[in-house]
């Protein structure tokens, strides 16, 4: 519901999935009627609630995504995938969408595609605290220093997933209990493409790029939502 730029920031996800032309159907996951007339203003479809318990902070991905998945087919609408793209990633543009729908659909061994990036800090250099003090989250290398004692450039490249994107088979959810399945493909997010916002640290620097250049947002091509247009 946070305003970036003059639309809440759901706004622009809604968008860059309608312009990407790749979907059957957009639909917006929540248990919220406020959070729902807003998608509805901005096209996308919100055909029930999520229940509550699928709700919580945290309530796992696959209870809401197989109770939506579900719950769609027995009122005749079923999906042979889905992809799941969270509001927090406001810079996710149509194209990246179609990038990664292309990407997808190359490697269909594959149960599913989840957006990775570079990591920014190393899990070599992560500890875990015990009752003793903290040991490594990562096993050491047998031989020579320990990743905690090296420098970042020495280290294994590792990835991280963020929040740009998932897509996969709707079978994986519905036959494995699982929004991701055994084997993942890595879409490679460039630039802003897999920025999120998860704190007030995230929100500032990123009000702070769209207010030097609003045009990295994906266009929106209607007014802002007002609490008018709820009713």
């Amino acid at each position: 519901m946070k305003l970036l730029g003059e639309h809440p920031l759901v706004a622009y996800t809604i968008l860059a999935a309608k312009k990407a032309g790749i979907f059957t159907d957009i639909i917006l996951s929540s248990d919220n009627e406020t959070y729902a007339a807003i998608a509805r203003y901005y096209g996308a479809n919100v055909p029930f609630l999520r229940p509550p318990e699928f709700a919580t902070s945290t309530s796992p991905d696959i209870e809401w995504v197989s109770y939506t998945l579900r719950r769609l087919a027995k009122e005749g609408n079923q999906f042979d995938c889905f992809s799941i793209l969270r509001p927090t990633s406001p810079f996710r543009t149509s194209e990246t969408i179609r990038r990664a729908w292309r990407q997808f659909l190359e490697n269909t061994q594959f149960d599913s595609l989840r957006a990775v990036e570079k990591c920014s800090q190393h899990p070599g250099k992560m500890w875990v605290l015990t009752d003793s003090g903290m040991k490594p989250l990562l096993e050491q290398p047998k031989e020579g220093p320990p990743f905690h004692s090296q420098q970042f450039a020495a280290l294994p490249t590792i990835y991280v997933q963020n929040a740009s994107l998932e897509i996969a088979w709707s079978r994986v959810a519905l036959e494995e209990n699982s929004i991701s399945g055994k084997k993942l493909f890595p879409f490679f997010t460039d630039e802003l493409e897999g920025t999120d916002l998860n704190n007030e640290s995230d929100w500032g620097k990123v009000t702070a790029l769209v207010e030097k250049d609003l045009s990295i947002l994906p266009e929106i091509d209607c007014p802002p939502f007002t609490n008018q247009d709820k009713y």
